[in-house]
């Protein structure tokens, strides 16, 4: 659906050349939610702005739907961007104009009938929740219900595909889960491919099926969200994962923990979530596991979840009791006594 081929953009600035976009290649499936993620400064605003050609690429290529944007014509890019809605951060409404008109109008600039644009306002507002504040102005409305406002504009136009440049970046927590909600509610019944940039991880983590982190303008891991969550490589892409489950474990407290046996992390995901391995352990094996942190997060399609256990007793015993959890799907990593939060490089 998107193929973004060897994409690289350069600014020139007071201090000289920004160089926003390093040859970055990505894909994206017809019918999927994409994320890509990052700190300030990674890139990932301008990336998703090449898509549609709002910024255009220095060198390669934006494919959508087979064709190349960067070789149209002005009008037949025009064209192709009516397949492309976008959302922002900042809502992007008219002040002066009531809901109802803040859709309806760009609608009626594309040509379609009085009918036409009545039926699709009526329709988009009633998916995200809004049938009612049609003739509400945008300073009586709170924050996610701008938002709503905003993703019932985009997809007014009836785009295939759905870019969202950090539209919960400006919400509240609990906003931000019921507009997560609605996006996973028009990826799947209105079959919209979402692409989006945030840098909260737990976006990625409610609804992505793919995601790309990027680093000062390159993507320096990409996968499947799963996958990502369970085996991340990168340094930063390990910061992101573990800004989920924030594991403190003073180094003082390991040293002397690990004189009477073993501290690990224990990573659980999908069906190794539900199942009572620890439990299972302390039956089968002379040791003693106390869990030290814990949480557990829910993906997209499946639960994934942590442990930080200290296993007390003969290392023979816990050697066992690892290869144990291993052999039940149940990831286990040392925790070094330097590395702030638990996880191994």
């Amino acid at each position: 659906m998107i193929e973004l081929v060897g994409i690289s953009k350069t600014f020139n600035g007071k201090q000289g050349a920004i160089h926003a976009l390093k040859d970055v290649s990505l894909s994206v499936k017809k019918g999927e939610i994409y994320g890509v993620i990052g700190y300030s400064g990674a890139g990932k605003s301008t990336l998703i702005r090449c898509v549609n050609l709002l910024e255009k690429p220095d060198t390669g290529s934006v494919i959508v739907k087979d064709v190349d944007l960067t070789k149209l014509s002005t009008s037949n890019l025009r064209k192709a961007r009516g397949d492309i809605g976008m959302i922002f951060q900042g809502f992007n409404l008219l002040k002066t104009a009531t809901v109802y008109d803040n859709i309806a109008l760009p609608l009626k600039l594309t040509g379609l009938s009085k009918k036409e644009v009545e039926e699709r306002v009526e329709k988009y507002l009633k998916i995200v929740g809004l049938d009612e504040k049609h003739k509400a102005y945008p300073a009586e409305l709170s924050g996610g219900q701008k938002q709503r406002v905003a993703i019932a504009r985009a997809l007014s136009h009836e785009p295939e595909i759905l870019l969202s440049d950090e539209a919960t970046s400006a919400l509240d927590p609990d906003t931000t889960e019921a507009i997560l909600d609605l996006l996973l509610k028009i990826n799947k019944e209105l079959g919209i491919t979402i692409l989006l940039i945030t840098h909260e991880m737990n976006v990625i983590q409610r609804i992505c099926d793919h995601v790309a982190v990027m680093e000062n303008g390159e993507v320096i891991e990409e996968g499947k969200t799963k996958d990502i969550f369970t085996d991340p490589k990168h340094a930063t892409t390990k910061k992101f994962v573990n800004s989920l489950f924030s594991h403190k474990i003073p180094a003082d407290i390991l040293t002397s923990l690990n004189q009477t046996g073993q501290v690990a992390t224990l990573s659980f995901f999908g069906k190794s979530s539900g199942e009572p391995a620890l439990a299972l352990v302390s039956k089968k094996f002379d040791i003693y596991p106390n869990i030290l942190s814990g949480n557990i997060t829910q993906l997209k399609n499946e639960a994934f979840g942590q442990l930080v256990v200290h296993f007390k007793g003969n290392p023979a015993e816990i050697k066992k009791a690892i290869q144990f959890l291993e052999n039940n799907q149940v990831k286990v990593e040392g925790v070094k006594i330097n590395d702030a939060d638990t996880r191994v490089s």
